[in-house]
């Protein structure tokens, strides 16, 4: 009996450890950085990302301490902001959420992607090292690796993006990215045709009495 016991735990040691290390992203969503979120959308073309209403605890600079070396738009239209320390600095996790991409990904280097529930995703790239794997859930705040100098990098920094349904737009609407610090407002972001319109809320009543996300 005791030896069917053994035999019984051995077979099902790895069906357990799949289930527990399954990532509930797609073959796409896992190896690429611009796809659409599932569903989003599908309630309407709007959504709000209400920064106004997280807590302390709920959010983190990327790269504290950090100083802007390349911005959002420069270079012939760079995809995010560039933030730099000092090598193998330690990259946290900007909200709660999902690792959606942890992996070599051509020019980023080791690249790392978060997407959070309210639609935001973050990305963070040019890693020495990542801690986190895809379907990883983590807090804001949460180390997920050191900066580096990987993939197309001069200097060990940390690339940071924001982006809404594989679309990336300017974090500085996200964090004040001089300061170091979150902004206190409401993002809308509205579908138009195959891209996305992303601008602060001037009026956020109407956006409380919408959807929300």
């Amino acid at each position: 009996m005791k030896n069917i016991l053994i035999l019984l735990t051995v077979l099902l040691l790895p069906v357990v450890a799949n289930a527990q290390n399954k990532s509930p992203f797609s073959a796409r969503e896992i190896k690429d950085v611009r796809v659409p979120t599932p569903g989003l959308f599908a309630k309407g073309n709007h959504i709000y990302l209400h920064l106004d209403s997280l807590q302390e605890h709920e959010y983190a600079f990327p790269l504290p301490g950090g100083k802007v070396i390349s911005a959002y738009g420069t270079r012939g239209g760079h995809s995010g902001t560039d933030i730099k320390t000092c090598a193998k600095d330690t990259i946290r996790a900007a909200f709660d959420g999902i690792v959606r991409m942890a992996q070599p990904y051509y020019a980023y280097g080791n690249l790392i992607v978060v997407r959070h529930p309210n639609g935001l995703e973050t990305l963070y790239s040019h890693n020495f090292k990542n801690f986190v794997q895809s379907g990883d859930t983590v807090k804001a705040g949460q180390p997920i690796g050191l900066t580096g100098r990987t993939g197309r990098a001069t200097t060990e920094h940390v690339h940071f993006e924001t982006r809404i349904n594989g679309q990336h737009f300017n974090p500085n609407l996200i964090f004040n990215l001089k300061e170091g610090t979150l902004r206190k407002g409401c993002i809308k972001c509205t579908k138009n045709g195959n891209g996305i319109i992303v601008k602060p809320q001037a009026d956020n009543r109407v956006a409380r009495n919408t959807q929300t996300h």
